[in-house]
């Protein structure tokens, strides 16, 4: 049996009751996918990290109800900031940082896009509503999986790969964010927008990297959606191949003694 691939997330933490946590959408695509999720606990410590994303086969960077500190791309806090967890902002960072020494695949979420971007270099818009000229809403509310808007796909991209996308490269997405990607980081570039202007998709620039973040959330529409699943799939795909390329690259440094 072919060995799944094995992919970290990192979760949320609960400030009143100290818990980690992380919704069952994650973990559920990525299995239907063909890949075993491992949850990633948020403790920042570099060893820890380290220790963690060793032996994984990728990295799934979710959503998140809080924003990134303004202070890592080096802006003052805006009146519309939401909550800020520090455990979650450096635990992502470290991962980032392991994930990209060991050359993993990575899939980043709505804020995990926005953690990817800034990590790189990059910037936010702090509250589209208040900062982003003549924008749509992006804050849609429930039904949480329903398409509420379109974005418009480059061809040449990841996303422009997929079947759902189709010959006109669009696609309607679900929204739930008030922040965007502003500059955008070192080795980045826009594959999706929204109407009003809004990023909504990114990519390495490399050839031979997966490194792939989204602002809508394809976890809560995978069963019944078909970008959403082509989207797992193409990830977990990715992992499968580092993984079976890892395995073969180990086989090469074995040593038998008669």
């Amino acid at each position: 049996m072919e060995r799944r691939p094995k992919i970290g997330i990192t979760m949320r933490l609960e400030i009143e009751t100290r818990r980690f946590y992380l919704g069952r959408d994650y973990c559920e695509a990525i299995e239907a996918a063909g890949g075993i999720p491992v949850h990633l606990g948020l403790i920042p410590k570099q060893d820890y990290v380290a220790a963690a994303v060793e032996g994984l086969d990728g990295i799934l960077l979710p959503g998140s109800d809080t924003d990134v500190d303004p202070s890592f791309y080096g802006e003052e806090p805006h009146p519309h900031l939401k909550k800020v967890v520090p455990e979650k902002d450096l635990t992502e960072r470290l991962v980032l940082q392991e994930a990209e020494k060991l050359g993993l695949p990575i899939f980043a979420i709505c804020y995990g896009m926005q953690a990817l971007n800034v990590w790189r270099g990059g910037t936010l818009v702090q509250d589209i509503e208040s900062q982003a000229a003549s924008p749509i809403k992006h804050e849609q509310g429930i039904p949480l999986a329903r398409a509420s808007h379109t974005i418009k796909v480059e061809k040449n991209s990841v996303l422009g790969g997929l079947t759902a996308v189709g010959d006109n490269f669009e696609a309607r997405v679900n929204s739930h964010h008030h922040q965007a990607i502003g500059r955008l980081g070192s080795g980045l570039h826009g594959v999706a927008w929204a109407k009003d202007g809004i990023v909504e998709g990114i990519q390495d620039t490399r050839h031979d990297v997966f490194i792939l973040g989204v602002q809508w959330h394809p976890e809560l529409s995978w069963a019944d959606d078909v970008l959403s699943r082509e989207l797992f799939e193409k990830f977990v795909g990715a992992c499968q191949r580092r993984s079976v390329d890892s395995l073969a690259d180990s086989s090469k440094q074995l040593v038998y003694i008669g």
